[in-house]
């Protein structure tokens, strides 16, 4: 999904893009990694590669540290060899979610799942191999090129005309292009180190959902819920909303925004 738009952003933006999918470079293979960045010897390394699976990874520990933080080592690794700049996308679930105010990029990092124990991981991976790097931290992605929540909700909606959402985790949904473009740009201003780049706003599940149907629109009941209430394999921040305290921020437009041009693209494509 971001790896899509990336590419699709990067391009408008000019650049020569290649785009690698998991069959064409498998990046928890490290001869192989160092091989194809040899070979095409870019300017930078985008690494849009994840283990996403976030209950998933609470029995796999395995395959969440080998796709999130034993590849953001080799990419980050073979990008230095060459003199290539590396960027990681990380996530809001370093945090622990305790916080009530949105969370900058010095505050302490707490992961409480394994999903966000490998992204944290690959951020050391990633900086420590390589100076010039970009770490991105984001939050609630959505956009046409994957499975996400909106999808979800308008699914469910379909089919039976009402669902149920939390309530009580709050964080920033925010639009893969939006994310993209600020990425594409974070590289080419050479603006390195650690950056939190996510929607403007905050919102719950429930509000977010509420959103949705009013924008898209359609009609459909919303009843909320708990995360007690509905338990999960791995429990999920309960507010880890993300803001800069960077001068150099990338500053994303609000995700009710990011919300109307989705609907809009998943319109167009329709």
């Amino acid at each position: 999904m971001l790896g899509r738009d990336v590419a699709l952003v990067a391009t408008g933006a000019g650049h020569e893009v290649v785009s690698l999918s998991r069959g064409e470079l498998d990046v928890t293979d490290a001869a192989a990694v160092t091989e194809v960045v040899t070979a095409l010897a870019p300017d930078a390394v985008l690494n849009c590669a994840a283990y996403t699976d976030v209950d998933g990874a609470e029995a796999d520990l395995r395959s969440a540290m080998e796709g999130n933080a034993e590849a953001a080592r080799h990419l980050s690794a073979a990008s230095a060899a060459i003199g290539a700049a590396v960027l990681y996308p990380s996530t809001d679930y370093v945090f622990d979610g305790a916080k009530r105010e949105p969370y900058v990029e010095s505050d302490p990092t707490r992961p409480q799942t394994v999903y966000g124990q490998s992204k944290l991981a690959g951020e050391h991976e990633t900086a420590e191999a390589n100076p010039r790097h970009v770490i991105a931290r984001t939050s609630w992605l959505f956009g046409v090129g994957g499975a996400n929540f909106v999808e979800t909700m308008l699914r469910l909606a379909r089919e039976h005309g009402e669902v149920t959402v939390v309530r009580d985790q709050v964080g920033c949904p925010t639009y893969t292009p939006h994310l993209a473009e600020a990425l594409v740009a974070l590289l080419a201003a050479e603006s390195y180190g650690v950056h939190h780049v996510a929607a403007r706003g905050e919102c719950s599940w429930y509000e977010f959902a509420r959103e949705i149907f009013r924008q898209a629109p359609v009609e459909c009941r919303v009843e909320s819920t708990t995360s007690g209430e509905f338990r999960r394999p791995a429990p999920r921040p309960a507010y880890s909303v993300l803001v800069s305290e960077r001068e150099d921020a990338v500053l994303l437009p609000p995700w009710e925004h990011g919300l109307a041009d989705y609907l809009a693209e998943r319109a167009a494509a329709a």
